[in-house]
């Protein structure tokens, strides 16, 4: 809610105060204010005072629903800089065996610059599809669990796999896959130890249809249905994967979910980016989602995703950043910009998507992609993730929206996650950023050649 332009923001409190009585997000243009209570929005509108509240100023100010990413690999902030001529096939060829050394501790401090980076730039729900599990060892998704809890971000924690290595046809290294039924046996006792259903909940997340056998993909659209989760996975993202496919099955990447049980409203995959108007339309009837990744896929030359189409259709479309190792940036506010520009270049239509309809996309239709209902909605009786945004440079364009979509970069000023305070200022509130990103440089250079 944009309140009225001045002087900027004002106070807000200290950091890390946690959660309070009452809240009360305060603009100074009516209806601009936002109240909290119990980690749920109260009300929203005209709030009237009340003793006891706390108050943030957010004069001069956007306040949104914290965004929601939808799609990400937080291990790869360890290997960023590198492949940076290669298309995805090349790029994970490259990258797999680097990705083969990494251990639970290597993988915990990436998350922990990675979560925060997010947080810095308004995430306050994160999905991490990690599908990288060297020996078999799940203590891996115990460490992003706590690192997420240190930030203080929910998190949609994918338990990835592969069991396709290269001497059966698939593209990772064999050094990479697991066997088939420890994974189902791991990613049932995954979810069962970290799911809490507040701050982590776990997905059932093969890797891709090159990389993982039809058993697996099968088995695991049966557990997660038979355990109430949801199904995650790459999907469409290059013309390699297609031809693969074909070779493969004779298929196309989408009818061989398809015929897997991978199209359905408990569905959302990553990528999305070759589909043809079949497909689109069969997506969209099945409510399946799209986590759109719009520099990522640039950055690999992928493609771009079909935005539009798949909206109109009906399928929930969100934003994500993915790995660092094919999004340097690593933050998701950037990700809005991009994803209009980029509907609009593919259009060829300067009002195939306006700044609104960008803000939806990561905010509630990310949450839609993610099953969570009482997310991204600046509602009474949502959940109290909000993020506040300074405006003080934008006092000057009528429609704020507009100015935070189409502007330049800017961190989140005051981040709440369940009425929690973990930005303040633009930094994190319970982690030492700087820190962490020494850690993390430390462990990334033991990894170079």
């Amino acid at each position: 809610l944009p309140a009225a332009g001045g002087p900027g923001p004002r106070g807000g409190g200290g950091g890390g105060r946690g959660v309070v009585s009452r809240l009360v997000l305060r603009g100074a243009r009516a209806p601009g204010d936002v109240a909290v209570r119990d980690g749920r929005i109260e009300a929203v509108g005209r709030v009237p005072p009340a003793p006891g509240d706390e108050v943030l100023d957010c004069e001069g100010c956007l306040v949104t629903p914290g965004l929601v990413n939808t799609h990400h690999h937080l291990y790869q902030w360890l290997t960023r800089g590198r492949a940076v001529d290669q298309g995805l096939f090349g790029w994970l060829v490259t990258l797999y065996p680097v990705w083969a050394r990494l251990d639970p501790e290597d993988v915990a401090a990436a998350a922990r610059v990675g979560l925060a980076e997010l947080a810095v730039s308004g995430a306050s729900t994160v999905a991490d599809h990690h599908y990288v599990v060297p020996g078999g060892d799940d203590s891996v998704f115990d460490a992003l669990a706590d690192a997420a809890r240190a930030v203080g971000v929910r998190l949609h924690l994918s338990r990835g796999s592969m069991d396709l290595g290269q001497s059966h046809g698939g593209l990772p290294p064999d050094q990479v896959v697991e066997d088939t039924e420890a994974i189902l046996a791991s990613t049932e006792a995954v979810a069962g130890r970290l799911q809490d259903g507040e701050r982590v909940f776990v997905n059932v997340a093969p890797c891709s249809p090159f990389s993982v056998s039809t058993t697996l993909l099968e088995e695991s659209a049966a557990l997660a249905r038979r355990l109430g989760l949801r199904l995650h996975t790459h999907l469409a993202e290059t013309k390699d994967e297609e031809r693969e496919c074909l070779a493969r099955f004779g298929r196309r990447p989408v009818a061989v979910l398809d015929e897997l049980g991978w199209v359905g409203p408990d569905v959302w995959v990553a990528h999305g980016v070759h589909l043809d108007a079949g497909e689109v339309a069969r997506l969209g009837a099945a409510r399946t989602g799209v986590a759109h990744c719009p520099t990522s896929n640039g950055r690999l030359g992928s493609g771009i995703c079909p935005v539009v189409p798949l909206r109109r259709a009906g399928a929930p479309v969100g934003l994500g950043v993915d790995g660092a190792a094919s999004n340097e940036c690593g933050r998701l506010q950037p990700e809005l910009r991009q994803a209009l520009v980029l509907a609009r270049l593919a259009a060829g239509d300067a009002g195939a998507l306006q700044p609104a309809e960008v803000l939806a996309m990561a905010t509630a239709e990310g949450a839609a992609c993610l099953g969570l209902e009482d997310v991204g909605r600046l509602e009474p009786g949502a959940r109290a993730d909000l993020a506040v945004w300074d405006l003080g440079d934008a006092w000057d364009v009528a429609d704020p929206v507009a100015a935070f979509v189409l502007g330049p970069e800017r961190p989140c000023r005051t981040l709440l996650v369940g009425g929690e305070v973990v930005v303040e200022g633009g930094e994190p509130t319970r982690v030492d950023l700087g820190a962490a990103r020494a850690e993390l440089a430390r462990r990334a250079r033991r990894l170079w050649p």
